[in-house]
């Protein structure tokens, strides 16, 4: 039996990764750290919390709050982490603490403690504003915001932990993720639009809208880490992109899908001399390990408004 920490498990991605490992045939226990300086215990309404799990409030900043809740585990999922790629040009020196630092306490303490697999949550968004399209795992980085820097950095340091000392160590680079989850988000554009539909508010477009986005469902994401923590011999490179070659959308047409899949709503492009990323993603290379993503967008949308409507969701 496999004993998984996740970190930052209270979050959107924790909310729906928990409840599946606790599901997930072969996992032990399931143990949370989490600060809950973003995160909530009520992200975790759907998880078993009197079956084999536990959870320690702390902070990857604190080594010792890392290396406590990671002994006698097998396997790490860390997740923790200061997201909001725009905003964290305002807080730097905390992404940085958290994102980087962070990460580094957890690979010490699993060097420390013997756990043999760390699966890292990274993200596309290191990519930056890529005028190619197709982007693989083997193109230079370009990250343009703290966020992707310091995510781009914990990549290096997984590495030398991975060659130095023989850590199965998985980096996923995450599409931008959407869908429901306990934990949900709504500063992530699809679940922003498909809010501001239902509340008859115009969408919002910043620059032309040409910028390109992977997009990934929150499930299919807690997935691919699950798969990567459980089955790490599934998944023997570094780094994979996660996400599906199909769900590559420029934002002013992720506009357009919430428009014809929620409902009638204005579409408003406002000026902007930075617009944000753009980065069109290949995932042949997450293709060898067996996994693929099962939600396209366009269900994940009408999924998320039949909830907000009070009416039967997809998956029920």
């Amino acid at each position: 039996m496999t004993d998984v920490l996740v970190t930052g498990g209270c979050g959107y991605v924790g909310s729906a990764l928990v409840p599946r490992l606790q599901a997930r045939e072969g996992v032990g226990s399931v143990r949370v750290i989490d600060s809950l300086s973003s995160g909530s215990p009520r992200n975790l309404l759907d998880a078993r919390v009197a079956d084999g799990f536990s959870f320690r409030e702390g902070d990857v900043r604190e080594y010792g709050d890392v290396e406590s809740a990671m002994r006698g585990v097998d396997a790490v999922v860390h997740l923790a982490a200061i997201t909001g790629a725009s905003s964290t040009h305002d807080r730097a020196e905390e992404t940085r603490a958290v994102n980087f630092e962070g990460t580094e306490n957890v690979l010490k303490a699993a060097r420390k403690l013997d756990v043999g697999t760390v699966a890292f949550a990274s993200s596309c968004n290191v990519y930056g504003r890529a005028t190619s399209t197709d982007l693989e795992e083997t193109t230079d980085p370009d990250p343009i915001n703290p966020y992707a820097e310091t995510k781009l950095r914990a990549e290096e340091l997984l590495a030398e932990y991975a060659d130095d000392y023989g850590l199965a160590a998985t980096a996923l680079r995450m599409s931008t993720n959407y869908g429901y989850a306990p934990g949900i988000r709504f500063n992530l554009v699809v679940n922003g639009f498909v809010f501001r539909a239902l509340t008859d508010r115009p969408l919002s477009v910043y620059g032309d809208g040409s910028n390109w986005r992977p997009f990934v469902h929150v499930e299919d994401a807690a997935r691919a880490y699950a798969e990567a923590a459980l089955a790490p011999g599934d998944w023997p490179g570094l780094v994979y992109n996660v996400g599906a070659d199909a769900e590559n959308y420029r934002v002013g047409e992720i506009a357009e899908v919430v428009r014809e899949e929620v409902g009638p709503v204005d579409v408003t492009y406002l000026e902007d001399e930075h617009p944000g990323p753009s980065y069109h993603v290949d995932f042949d290379r997450l293709g060898e390990t067996g996994y693929e993503p099962e939600w396209t967008l366009r269900e994940g949308v009408r999924d998320l408004a039949a909830r907000f409507r009070g009416e039967r969701a997809l998956d029920d």
